[in-house]
């Protein structure tokens, strides 16, 4: 029988609140970077898809919403959350035991999609979205598996007083892993850019290829991993050890977590709320790419932030409360909706102002700089103060399943809202053939006949504002619901989101 109430009381919200000392977890939280880092490529490589996808003649939405499944392994990887918490070899270590086979298994990947990548996207006038997705879909199971390992070895790994440097590792890690992953390769493998900065002719090709780039990140994996599997051990932490579960107890457990009211509250706020910004995050890039902004002009956009957006989770951390995390979060809202109003509109207005004069158009792009760093603070304040949340909650003696149930639940809210968004967009616009008004384009043979008849699909109305339109509304009254749920969970001790293992187990 388990005992664990010696446990408990150490995890127990103290009265006085205990002040972070990094220094006494430096290298913990340097790996926890690297990790995150790693784990942030692959899903940047997912996002560049998505514009490369889009830059192809007759790409549409739909392709985009199939393509945009590949992000789901996220949302299911609690399903296989317990194996990766109960499954290991006490010889390499509970965490090492699913890190070393599952990062050599991404840098073989890489090699394999680096060897096709031509194939399937670049020679060709169509794409191949379903090959993409498969692939893309056995790397994100991977990451998302990874992301299993290290949210729970995070938890274990650095002290207790530190447990807020989770949330900030993952954050700048996976937002500079992004970066790597979406905004330089789009920068490094276009022509336009290369052309553009680095030669003084035009020349066809990048500064490298999409192949070179995925072989150069599947060395990288397996360099890194390498690495780790010979010079890192993991530390038992003595305090508050880990329980070594079975598959079944540990799937019961997770049920039970499943059980607890808080968690179920939680679980429909943290389902719901993605809805309330999903037109925009899904599609506000490919709108701009739309309106006439060049992709390599977005990257370089994105990637001017670069050091900002690293530094925003340390910046956020020292002028946040460090125990009304998700008091924080949900003051975020308003704003952030604010912000997606205005973008709208600087979308709607993209094609007017690209063929204005110089000084209307360094007004736009000024406006455009400072409305997309906006965007990115109050992305990043919401996300740190979630998994600060889900991490100061969570029972450490299954740091990993806890972590992953939260996260979960989340991400599964951010992948439905966001496949559901770009289906809904073809859904809510409407066209018309421009020779022919009763004809509305709405299947291939239409598109087909108004080309017959030497005319053009037109959009009447764009489903893009249409959606926005409702979401805004909608982001509203989901405010004005959910305020005093969220700060009642907020004043909950952190035992209530706990299950006692003596009794559920046993």
């Amino acid at each position: 029988m388990i005992e664990t109430t010696h446990i408990e009381s150490l995890i127990e919200k103290p009265s006085v609140p205990v002040k972070s000392n990094p220094k006494n977890d430096a290298f913990s939280i340097f790996l926890l970077l690297v990790l995150y880092t790693l784990q942030g490529v692959p899903l940047g490589f997912s996002y560049a898809m998505q514009i490369l996808i889009h830059s192809i003649p007759k790409s549409s939405y739909y392709k985009q919403a199939e393509f945009s499944l590949v992000v789901w392994p996220f949302s299911l990887k609690l399903l296989w959350a317990p194996l990766v918490d109960s499954m290991f070899s006490r010889k390499l270590g509970r965490r090492k035991s699913w890190l070393i086979p599952v990062q050599y298994s991404l840098g073989i990947l890489f090699f394999v999609m680096g060897f096709h990548i031509h194939e399937w996207l670049v020679n060709s006038n169509k794409s191949n979205i379903n090959a993409l997705t498969i692939m893309f879909l056995i790397s994100n199971f991977l990451v998302a598996t990874q992301d299993i390992i290290v949210d729970g070895w995070a938890i274990a790994m650095l002290e207790r007083q530190n447990i807020c440097y989770s949330a900030i590792c993952n954050n700048a890690g996976q937002a500079f892993g992004m970066i790597l992953g979406y905004n330089l390769l789009i920068l490094l493998t276009s022509e336009t850019f290369r052309n553009k900065w680095w030669r003084i002719s035009s020349l066809p090709g990048g500064i490298v290829t999409l192949q070179g780039y995925f072989y150069f990140w599947g060395l990288m994996f397996m360099i890194v991993t390498t690495l780790i599997a010979i010079f890192k051990s993991e530390k038992k932490n003595i305090a508050e050890p880990e329980v070594d579960l079975g598959i079944f107890k540990t799937y019961k457990l997770l049920f039970s977590i499943m059980k607890l009211p808080n968690i179920k509250m939680l679980a429909i706020i943290l389902f719901t709320v993605k809805i309330c910004f999903c037109s925009i995050d899904a599609t506000y890039k490919l709108k701009l790419i739309d309106g006439g902004i060049a992709k390599e002009d977005i990257a370089t956009i994105e990637s001017i932030f670069t050091p900002i957006r690293l530094c925003f989770p340390f910046i956020i951390n020292k002028f946040t409360s460090q125990d009304k995390f998700l008091i924080t979060f949900f003051n975020t809202i308003p704003y952030r909706l604010l912000i997606g109003m205005v973008l709208t509109i600087l979308i709607y207005l993209t094609p007017y102002f690209l063929i204005q004069t110089k000084a209307l158009l360094v007004i736009y792009k000024v406006l455009l700089l400072m409305i997309y760093s906006l965007q990115q603070l109050v992305e990043s304040i919401m996300l740190l103060m979630a998994v600060s949340f889900y991490a100061s909650i969570s029972d450490p003696k299954i740091g990993g399943t806890n972590m992953t149930l939260l996260t979960t639940i989340s991400n599964l809210g951010l992948s439905f809202s966001k496949t559901g968004a770009l289906w809904f967009i073809e859904y809510c616009t409407f066209k018309q053939c421009s020779t022919d008004h009763t004809n509305t384009c709405s299947s291939k043979i239409q598109e087909d006949k108004c080309k017959l008849s030497s005319g053009t699909c037109q959009v009447i109305i764009d489903g893009f504002y249409t959606e926005t339109i409702i979401c805004i509304i909608y982001g509203i009254l989901w405010y004005c619901i959910f305020r005093k749920t969220i700060n009642n969970l907020q004043s909950k001790n952190v035992k209530e989101w706990h299950v006692e293992m003596k009794e559920t187990l046993y």
